[in-house]
């Protein structure tokens, strides 16, 4: 297998676009400031990534799949966070 090959690029990018959503996820997780996260982008970016999950898997392409079951937990992580932090804001200062 040469590096130019299909399955080393779908790595080589898989490694990319992970490797650069870690340092913000766990930016946020160290931080707790959620104030910056939009709860609508952050939904469709989740939903995005879990179809791309499921697209990896019914191709059995591995590249695809670890990128994005790593990238999946991370979005929903801070999506459910975000999520919850905001409605106890709510509930706290109610309307």
């Amino acid at each position: 297998m040469t590096l130019l090959e299909p399955q080393w690029l779908g790595y080589l990018a898989a490694t990319l676009t992970t490797g650069s959503f870690v340092p913000q996820a766990w930016h946020t997780f160290r931080s707790q400031d959620l104030s910056g996260i939009s709860v609508g982008m952050y939904s469709a970016f989740t939903l995005g990534v879990a179809l791309w999950l499921l697209y990896g898997l019914s191709l059995g392409e591995l590249p695809i799949v670890v990128a994005n079951t790593i990238t999946l937990v991370l979005a929903a992580t801070i999506l459910a966070r975000t999520v919850r932090a905001r409605r106890q804001a709510a509930a706290r200062h109610p309307r």
